[in-house]
């Protein structure tokens, strides 16, 4: 699975991780409320790389955890989803709108493979100074470059470079926006 190659989701390890998972969740989101230092700590058991200064609001939402990389200052509003099968990477001082979805988790094209039960995933990887406004969908194997910008409700399908502002559904640049 961490390879990007297909693995079957109902696969026994899987599960497990995945309610483990789901617990840490539940501690996680009940603790809406609590000082930064206890919301750190929580997030420093499931999140391997956790930058200075991070915030993300409960509630929140993740396939695993340990698959996220946080930079120093990464802000994440409320009810933002990763689906974190692979590595997803968020560079320093990104901002992160309400809702946002991130989606490393995908599925074979082919409809007899897909049947079959198989998924696989792709990295996402968000640079630095990036701000992704509410209700943005990141799809999976996308990239996007430092200082870029992402319209509240864009689709983005595919990579963004750095310092570019995309917006709609599916996510286009903006022509003559400069965000750096």
């Amino acid at each position: 699975m961490l390879a990007g190659e297909l693995y079957r989701p109902d696969d026994p390890d899987i599960i497990a991780d995945q309610a483990e998972t789901a617990r840490w969740l539940a501690r996680y989101n009940t603790a809406a409320g609590s000082s930064p230092e206890v919301l750190r700590a929580l997030l420093a058991e499931r999140i391997p790389q956790l930058g200075e200064n991070v915030t993300i609001r409960p509630p929140f939402f993740c396939d695993y955890g340990s698959n996220i990389r946080l930079g120093d200052g990464v802000f994440l509003n409320f009810n933002c989803v990763i689906l974190d099968v692979v590595t997803v990477t968020i560079g320093d001082r990104t901002q992160i709108g309400p809702a946002v979805q991130i989606y490393a988790a995908d599925h074979p094209r082919d409809a007899a493979t897909r049947r079959s039960g198989v998924e696989f995933g792709r990295p996402v990887q968000i640079g630095r100074d990036v701000w992704i406004g509410g209700g943005a969908i990141i799809l999976p194997g996308v990239s996007i470059g430092d200082g870029a910008v992402i319209g509240a409700g864009s689709v983005v399908t595919r990579s963004v470079e750095a310092g570019a502002t995309v917006a709609g559904n599916p996510g286009r640049r903006i022509a003559g926006a400069k965000s750096a």
